[in-house]
């Protein structure tokens, strides 16, 4: 990992204030929010003072006398009431540009592949087809999940499926309503079952609804679909079978939703593949004295010392011996755990769900999971209409995620039209960018925000190539291709990277930026930190290529080192929109 101009300036300070007896974290150098007085800042003489080491001028002056000459520090400044400005040597500055340009992760890069991350994103359902309540975890979990390979993590997404619940009991019951003579339902038959699927996901769309519905409505009903699930949890072979069919044909729409979205998953298990481990996780909870039978349920109590509940016991499994969603869960932690050998599982769910995590980790923590890995629910926010509540169609129905993209697609397409970009294209670039700018329209205006906050969805504003949108990122990446386009045509190409003068500090600075960017962005499990630094990088590359006439520039070896910082801005973006799962233009 190359080392950052703020680390290496913190370690002289430290060094400083070390030698003047005080605490080396005292030597904290950071980017300076006033680049006229200086690059960067050291505030270490303020935290010094209330320690009782005096007036923090005088320490600050005592500081700067104390550190060694370093060619990366221009000049120093010490500013009442003790703030310790640091403008950079200008030729240091662009030979750490180019270091960091000229490699791949633009120093990123950690060997991390001791650390196993699991990522839980996803979440569909069986039978149900993805709408946009989907449509968060998707982007925010494959964001993470690429963010962290890129960081050098080892890692592992699960779309983890829901696929063991009741409702594959009332799809059951609603085949056998449809279908009777099917051999799945005759408990004499041996096999082997057909392998043609008796159901399309079409029609597990039409049963699944109309069977939930008489569920509400008719306790008979309910009661045969709970049975239902009790026998294919138990290992009915043809229940087993019909439900693997079912699996099968969700996941194949499943990858072709998350295809238009350019999710991928490493897993594709469910709540099924829990099965195996429940037994073991109620027996050891159970021996050790943790699960209790309440009214015929086995539970899990949540006491604090005075033996009063801090938290609705965890059910492990119901009155009637049908596991849970919450016991599927804490087994599916013990495998990640005991047969994965996950450092680090990160559930990407809704954050309506925080009790029902809160539940399960607590579990976790009483059979001892924590002892060598750590579970987070990375949780997130809805995405709501401009009404203020959860985004439905106009109908007031709930809108299948496959119908959003299309409707992006679409005001895309007008927005390329109005704006007269790629007209003399033909039809299938113009389509491709169109899908390109849908995608980064609804990618980009969900992880600008912090994950765990609602957002109003506005997708004609999401789409402007104007403001902090994931169009105007993807123009202004065209842009920069078409400049150096351009002049490899005029001859002219990248060089090497002159000293930076003025006109260039803040792009140099932004540049330099990415690594903090993203370290928070891990830190946090938050990708807004990595969006804001690319609309910013986007703002200050505008911002320099106004002031800068790259062609007209006479000096021919300052012209190459324009076209270099130009080319390193342009591999930065794109890197960071590929992190985001955002795909780039060649053209617009």
């Amino acid at each position: 990992m190359l080392v950052s101009i703020e680390h290496q300036l913190s370690q002289l300070f430290a060094d400083a204030f070390e030698s003047l007896e005080l605490p080396r974290e005292l030597g904290n150098v950071q980017r300076s929010n006033r680049p006229d007085l200086g690059h960067y800042q050291c505030n270490g003489a303020m935290a010094a003072a209330k320690l009782g080491a005096g007036n923090p001028f005088v320490t600050a002056e005592k500081v700067v006398a104390a550190l060694s000459d370093n060619s990366l520090i221009e000049k120093l400044d010490v500013v009442r009431p003790g703030f310790i400005n640091v403008f950079v040597n200008a030729e240091s500055l662009a030979q750490t540009l180019e270091s960091y340009g000229s490699d791949e992760t633009f120093g990123s890069y950690e060997d991390k592949s001791d650390c196993k991350v699991m990522i839980d994103f996803g979440g569909p359902n069986v039978a149900k087809s993805m709408h946009v309540g989907h449509l968060r975890t998707a982007i925010i979990g494959d964001s993470l999940q690429r963010i962290f390979r890129f960081k050098g993590y080892q890692v592992v997404s699960d779309a983890h499926l829901g696929d063991w619940g009741t409702q594959m009991g009332m799809l059951i019951e609603g085949l056998k309503k449809r279908q009777t003579d099917l051999v799945y339902f005759d408990a004499d038959f041996s096999g082997p079952y057909p392998e043609e699927s008796p159901v399309t996901i079409q029609d597990l769309e039409e049963i699944y609804p109309q069977e939930s519905g008489l569920c509400k409505s008719d306790e008979a009903v309910a009661e045969k679909a709970r049975q239902a699930t009790l026998e294919l949890q138990n290992g009915r072979a043809g229940y087993r079978a019909l439900w693997k069919h079912f699996v099968d044909v969700s996941v194949a729409t499943l990858k072709r939703d998350y295809g238009e979205l350019g999710v991928s998953f490493d897993l594709w298990k469910g709540e099924s593949d829990a099965d195996p481990f429940i037994a073991k996780v109620i027996q050891q909870l159970e021996d050790k004295g943790l699960a209790v039978r309440d009214q015929g349920a086995l539970i899990v109590p949540f006491k604090d010392d005075q033996d009063e509940a801090i938290m609705p016991p965890l059910i492990l499994r119901k009155s009637d011996g049908a596991v849970m969603y919450g016991t599927t869960d804490l087994a599916t932690l013990y495998e990640r755990v005991y047969n994965d050998h996950a450092n680090l599982v990160l559930y990407v769910v809704d954050g309506r769900q925080q009790q029902h995590f809160k539940q399960v980790f607590a579990a976790a923590d009483l059979m001892g999971m924590n002892a060598n890995t750590a579970y987070e629910h990375t949780y997130f926010g809805t995405v709501n209409g401009k009404d203020g509540k959860p985004f439905k169609t106009r109908s007031g129905g709930v809108m299948k995620l496959h119908d959003l993209i299309q409707m992006a697609k679409e005001e895309a397409r007008k927005k390329l039209a109005a704006s007269n970009f790629g007209t003399e294209f033909d039809e299938d670039e113009k389509e491709e960018i169109a899908h390109k700018v849908a995608i980064s329209t609804l990618k980009f205006a969900d992880l600008r925000n912090f994950r765990i906050k609602d957002y109003i969805f506005d997708l004609e504003k999401f789409s402007e190539f104007e403001g902090k949108t994931g169009p105007y990122l993807l123009m202004q990446v065209a842009r920069i291709k078409s400049i150096l386009r351009k002049a490899e045509e005029a001859g002219a190409k990248p060089g090497e990277l002159m000293p930076t003068s003025e006109n260039e500090y803040d792009l140099t600075f932004g540049l330099l930026d990415f690594p903090v960017a993203l370290d928070k962005t891990v830190d946090k499990r938050a990708p807004h930190y990595l969006c804001e630094h690319l609309y910013n990088l986007a703002q200050q590359f505008s911002s320099f290529y106004q002031k800068q006439h790259i062609m007209n520039e006479p000096d021919k070896a300052r012209q190459a080192s324009l076209l270099r910082l130009s080319q390193i801005c342009l591999a930065q973006l794109e890197m960071g929109l590929n992190l985001l799962g955002i795909e780039t233009l060649e053209r617009m």
